[in-house]
């Protein structure tokens, strides 16, 4: 009788402690697939002077709102072409918000879809003076401009992926740089897709 006791006492306990520690299990949340359209990301640019001055405050961008913010907690920020990441130093532009994350990116060639995973950590990259962390100007990163029909066109299969300011991992795919996805309308309006993974520190990007 108390062999029995003792196995049914021994059960209960390995039950009450499985459930226990399934129950203190982190539970994963789905990865989320978004699109942000016409966001603008406007600039004033004086052509008098030489060369010519770029200024205005740039729009800055929070994946985890998926919205435009105006406080310290924006990841990315976007000023014409020009994107910056909120984390390492200033570049040096007029209007530049200060660096208050630890946020950072990298740029990645290959299909939106076929890029499911982060790399490491040691491929990221965040401004620094006179460096931008997204290389700008056509050709160098995610735009080419063509000087005879003054258009901005996206470079097919550059994917961004970047570490925000919570640790959260993102890609993001630019898909236009004009309003309604126009390129004879206003430009400085981006149109992008992104996938975020609100488990901090999940490289999971699928």
């Amino acid at each position: 009788m108390r062999s029995s006791k003792l196995i049914l006492i021994v059960a209960l306990i390995t039950i009450t402690m499985v459930s226990c520690s399934k129950n203190n299990d982190p539970i994963s949340e789905p990865v989320e697939s978004k699109k942000t359209e016409n966001f603008h990301a406007p600039q004033t640019t004086d052509f008098t002077a030489n060369p010519p001055a770029t200024s205005g405050e740039f729009a800055k961008f929070n994946f985890k709102t998926g919205s435009k913010v105006t406080g310290d907690n924006w990841d990315i920020a976007f000023r014409g072409t020009r994107i910056l990441v909120n984390g390492g130093e200033m570049i040096g532009l007029t209007d530049e918000p200060a660096r208050t994350g630890n946020a950072s990116l990298v740029l990645q060639t290959g299909t939106f879809g076929d890029i499911v995973e982060a790399p490491a950590d040691s491929e990221f990259k965040q401004d620094a003076n006179a460096v931008y962390a997204l290389p700008h100007g056509s050709g160098n990163g995610w735009y080419t401009y063509n000087r005879q029909t003054n258009l901005v066109s996206r470079i097919a299969g550059k994917v961004i992926v970047i570490k925000t300011i919570e640790g959260h991992y993102v890609k993001m795919e630019i898909l236009s740089y004009y309003k309604d996805l126009d390129n004879s309308g206003d430009s400085r309006y981006y149109t992008f897709n992104y996938v975020y993974n609100p488990n901090q520190g999940d490289k999971s990007l699928k």
